[in-house]
C-alpha cells in the first residue's frame, strides 16, 4: 500500500531512486502509524483511549506539517507544486 500511494514510476538515475525510496519510507510510516494502532485495538491489545491518543498525535503531526508548508517561504505552491 505505501508504494501504491506514495511511490512513483520515476526515471532510472540514482537521484530518482533515492527520491522513490524516501517516498516509500514516508508512505510506510504514514500507513503504519495509523494501521498498527487500529489493528492492536481491533485485536483487543490496547484500549480505545490509546487508539484515540495515537490518532490525535498523527493529526497534530499532519497539522504541523501542513502549517509549516503553508508558512514556508521556500515553498511557493504547497506539497503538490512539483
Amino acid at each position: 500500500m505505501p508504494a501504491l500511494f506514495f511511490g512513483g514510476v520515476g526515471g532510472t538515475d540514482l537521484a530518482s531512486s533515492w527520491v522513490d525510496a524516501g517516498k516509500f519510507l514516508t508512505g510506510f510510516s504514514a500507513v503504519g502509524s495509523i494501521a498498527v494502532p487500529a489493528i492492536l485495538y481491533h485485536a483487543g491489545k490496547i484500549a480505545g483511549g490509546a487508539l484515540a491518543m495515537q490518532l490525535f498525535a498523527v493529526g497534530v503531526l499532519a497539522a504541523t506539517l501542513f502549517t509549516w508548508d503553508y508558512l514556508s517561504e521556500e515553498s511557493s505552491g504547497g506539497f503538490y507544486a512539483y
